[in-house]
């Protein structure tokens, strides 16, 4: 099977301290991911008015958090980037009505380094970060999916980073039970991906179970929307079934392939 994207619930920063089965889930998904030149990640953590690249020849990670124990801001992931690619995906998006503008100085954030650690571990893979705009909406978030099809064909692999669920406020109060909501709203999910309704999913804010305890904010379930856009209409989802942390954020987490010839989906 060819990947052409994914989307992974990325938690809270901590649980790379303790990845579990969301670590293993990924860290398998990685080692089936032979044929990656490089990813593409957007991530609810570099919010930006307009769209922009980054260019960087190396990436560094940024610890863009506070309060966590002192062993998470002493980790660090260095993988290539790619200036010559991050310049033609910026031309290739503003030719789409999407003017794109490279950063060559920012680093990775929370949302991209953290999963990226679980799935390329050896830091080999070249990196590129698309921002995420202020104003954008879920229609707008699939469209941007959608300008940045193809890139699979040139071996590049579009990552979405949010959390299929994500109440800070609730995540906070560290329930001892998990909310009902955390359930109803990923299972709806699941099941429009399921059978690719995509209409459904573009809607998914206002019309879903518990939407709004789900996702007080949108910004954490856009990048759903980016990944499925980027997958193309023949793409065949795949179930990463990944738990909920502290009982409030579902990880649960999805890819895109399409099949081809056996053997371009192994283990490296």
């Amino acid at each position: 099977m060819i990947q052409r994207s994914l989307f992974v619930s990325h938690g809270a920063p901590d649980i790379v301290l303790n990845p579990g089965t969301w670590g293993s889930m990924l860290s398998a998904y990685g080692q089936m991911l032979c044929d990656v030149k490089a990813v593409l990640v957007i991530s609810p953590h570099w919010r930006t008015r307009g769209l922009f690249i980054t260019s960087a020849k190396a990436h560094h990670a940024m610890h863009d958090f506070g309060s966590f124990p002192e062993a998470l801001y002493e980790m660090e992931y260095h993988p290539p980037g790619a200036t010559k690619l991050a310049e033609e995906i910026a031309t290739h998006l503003s030719q789409q009505g999407w003017r794109t503008t490279a950063d060559a100085l920012r680093g990775l954030d929370h949302g991209a380094w953290i999963p990226l650690m679980q799935l390329f571990p050896d830091e080999n893979v070249p990196v590129l970060q698309l921002s995420m705009p202020i104003k954008m909406t879920p229609l707008e978030a699939y469209q941007l999916g959608e300008a940045l099809q193809g890139l699979s064909r040139s071996g590049v692999l579009v990552m979405g980073s949010g959390c299929l669920t994500h109440n800070l406020k609730d995540y906070h109060q560290k329930p001892l039970e998990m909310p009902d909501y955390v359930m109803r709203f990923t299972e709806w999910i699941r099941d429009r991906i399921e059978h690719n309704d995509r209409a459904a999913l573009i809607d998914a804010l206002t019309l879903a179970p518990d939407a709004e305890l789900a996702h007080p904010t949108s910004e954490h379930y856009l990048p759903l929307l980016v990944a499925l856009g980027a997958a193309g209409d023949d793409a065949r989802a795949t179930l990463l079934e990944t738990g909920v942390q502290s009982n409030v954020l579902s990880l649960e987490s999805y890819a895109w392939g399409v099949h081809s010839a056996p053997e371009t989906f192994r283990a490296c």
